[in-house]
């Protein structure tokens, strides 16, 4: 079900146009492999892809850098950021929320304005009241985010702040003199954590070659509410201290016998003492908080160097499955070349095979294109090598009086019936043309097979065969003698003319009978029957065999019998050629 709700594609996050109205981007162990610049253009990238309040999800030794305008921490320890809904061009958060409007109506301006728009005479009296005595008593303050940014500034706070060199920032971190940045630091950073005050006293601070005492202070005040989700806003307090004085108070007595200078120079001491204490014991925090995390980072560079370790076993795993995965990959390339070549071999055999053949073969596909072609298919169809892929009715044939041919193919393709015809070429020669369909060894119709016989001796073998017989007929129907056609089993296979005349009957009664069956049985003659089953089986030819018969209706015949046999190669039986003369009685 999850599957099913999840899109598959690859994205190139630097190159890419990136997504969009995402809840969740997870990019866990990329940015480490990634240079400076490209982190600057990808992490942009990524909070433009998501939807306010959605969340990204990082590795645990990556960080979003500096661009804590973008995202909120959710997770500092799982890496788990919160998109911010509004941020500047450039990185710096916009100084017009709710809290700083409201620390900016505090000014006189905004008191006066105010006071003109109500008109109410005793809330403008105790506005200036206010004003008065916020302007006599104010210490110098910033306004500021968990990340040091500048929402507002309230006084003149030149004397311990000044524009870094560089980039332009409004990052107070940054902007903080000589002596109040470290402290500066801590105390942010242990406000952002405790949420409570944090503060520093007796804090010497180099202002134009010049020390001033300032104590610090730092303290949550409220939230922004135009962010979701809303950000923590600190107060930094700046309160400068006077410098200590050496002189007594008027009419204050010495103490007898102590020297007022060594008295001064021991409170000049005790100061410098104290001062020192204090910046130690400064030094000393920043050095704890420094060692924690310095901790935290060494935790993190373990728990990276544990995954770079599990990661080094990944690859390891992953090169001997590559490497199995090459193995066999080598073993299949070997296989197909074995399989390849044996394809060739087989290939060069069934060339061979169909040019020794001398059959000419055409193939051709569904749509009547030539797929192939055997040598002697030129002979029948006029086919150069680059007709291959062309409409075989494009190609001009060399047939006579045969154009039916691609309508011929398409039948076969469309009843799958073998169909087969002699046809002639121009040139005299005769073809067995057979046309059918192209079977895969799957039982797939993927087209049609054209086969040319030559059969040129054949028809010419038939056609002597045919003009031999009609010349042996014409010469049995010319002899004025009657002549007997039999087979070996003594049927009738043909009488010429003049039998039919002489005995007075016709070819239906005469042809495919027994000889001894003519007549009503009036040719089974015992002399005959001698002749025929006895002498001329034994002897090739027989002449002048005398015969005497009554014939019903035609009388008392004397005739002399000439037989011979006639053998047939091609036949399964041969021939009898009986030739009957009649004798004149005397």
């Amino acid at each position: 079900t999850v599957r099913d709700l999840i899109i598959f594609s690859v994205h190139a996050v630097n190159k890419d146009p990136p997504f969009s109205r995402l809840d969740l981007v997870t990019c866990r162990n990329l940015l480490i492999y990634l240079n400076p610049d490209l982190q600057q253009r990808i992490i942009p990238l990524f909070h433009y892809a998501l939807n306010p309040d959605g969340v990204l999800f990082l590795g645990s030794s990556e960080t979003i850098g500096e661009f804590t305008t973008l995202f909120s921490t959710l997770d500092r320890k799982n890496k788990l950021y919160v998109r911010l809904r509004d941020s500047s061009a450039k990185g710096v958060p916009r100084a017009t929320t709710g809290l700083s409007r409201r620390l900016e109506a505090t000014s006189p301006a905004r008191a006066h304005h105010g006071a003109s728009q109500t008109g109410n005479v005793k809330t403008r009296i105790r506005m200036l009241m206010e004003q008065a005595l916020l302007q006599h008593f104010a210490k110098a303050a910033v306004l500021v985010d968990a990340q040091g940014e500048i929402l507002h500034i309230y006084g003149h706070t030149g004397r311990y702040l000044e524009p870094a060199p560089g980039a332009a920032t409004l990052n107070v971190l940054h902007m903080a003199r000589q002596g109040l940045r470290t402290e500066l630091t801590n105390a942010l950073r242990r406000a952002t954590e405790e949420k409570k005050p944090a503060t520093r006293r007796g804090l010497r601070v180099l202002t134009n070659g010049d020390t001033s005492l300032v104590d610090l202070t730092v303290k949550p005040v409220a939230k922004r509410t135009d962010e979701q989700p809303p950000r923590d806003v600190y107060l930094v307090l700046l309160e400068e201290q006077p410098p200590a004085t050496s002189d007594s108070p008027e009419g204050a007595t010495q103490p007898a016998g102590e020297d007022p200078g060594s008295q001064a120079e021991g409170e000049n001491t005790d100061g410098r003492v104290a001062a020192l204490e204090q910046a130690l014991q400064a030094k000393e925090e920043h050095l704890q908080t420094t060692i924690e995390e310095m901790e935290t980072s060494n935790e993190e560079l373990q728990s990276v160097n544990e995954e770079l370790q599990s990661t080094n076993e990944e690859m390891e795993t992953s090169r001997e499955e590559l490497q199995s995965v090459n193995e066999e990959l080598a073993t299949v390339n070997a296989e197909l070349q074995n399989k390849v070549s044996d394809l060739s071999v087989a290939n060069n055999d069934m060339r061979n095979l169909l040019a020794g053949s001398g059959v000419a073969t055409l193939f051709v596909d569904h749509q009547l294109r030539i797929a192939r072609f055997t040598p002697t298919t030129t002979d029948v169809i006029n086919l150069i090598a680059s007709d291959v892929g062309r409409p075989v009715g494009d190609i001009v044939n060399n047939l006579l009086n045969y154009h039916s041919l691609v309508e011929d193919v398409q039948k076969v393709l469309n009843t799958l019936v073998p169909q087969e015809t002699d046809v002639q070429t121009r040139a005299g020669a005769w073809y067995s043309m057979r046309i059918r369909p192209y079977r895969t060894l799957e039982n797939v119709i993927e087209g049609a097979v054209l086969t040319f016989i030559d059969v040129t001796a054949l028809k010419e073998a038939k056609q002597a065969m045919a003009d031999a017989r009609d010349y042996a007929e014409g010469i049995v129907a010319t002899v004025r003698e009657p002549l007997l056609v039999l087979s070996e089993s003594l049927r009738v296979v043909s009488a010429n003319s003049s039998f039919y005349r002489v005995f007075e009957t016709s070819a239906e009664e005469t042809e495919n009978r027994l000889l001894y069956d003519l007549g009503d049985g009036q040719w089974d003659i015992p002399s005959l029957r001698e002749l025929l089953e006895e002498v001329l089986p034994k002897q090739t030819t027989l002449e002048d065999f005398e015969v005497t018969h009554d014939f019903p209706g035609i009388g008392r015949r004397a005739m002399l019998l000439n037989a011979r046999r006639i053998s047939r190669n091609n036949e399964k039986e041969n021939l009898i050629l009986l030739a009957i003369e009649e004798q004149t009685p005397g």
